[in-house]
């Protein structure tokens, strides 16, 4: 089904699942880059670590805005293509 055809709270729903998506994506990434960064010698920046702990509260964040409005999809055919179209 495509999102197009889901319920309005199922959409919402899966707006919801891809910016948690989203944020996690950038939070691993900056998170690798770090690590790789420095991997032989030395450990993040004050700034790097500040900058880092935001990005996981945005995350963290989405995370919740998620699981509200999955819990807002109360219909059973809508929650079941809503958890297709995330597959």
């Amino acid at each position: 089904m495509p999102e197009s055809q889901l319920t309005a709270e199922a959409s919402i729903a899966y707006q919801s699942f891809q910016k948690m998506r989203e944020s996690k994506q950038v939070y691993f990434t900056f998170l690798q880059e770090i690590d790789v960064k420095y991997k032989s010698d030395g450990e993040a920046t004050s700034t790097e670590t500040e900058e880092l702990g935001e990005l996981l509260a945005a995350h963290d964040k989405n995370v919740a805005a998620f699981n509200e409005a999955m819990n807002a999809v109360e219909d059973f055919e809508a929650r079941d293509a809503l958890i297709k179209l995330m597959s």
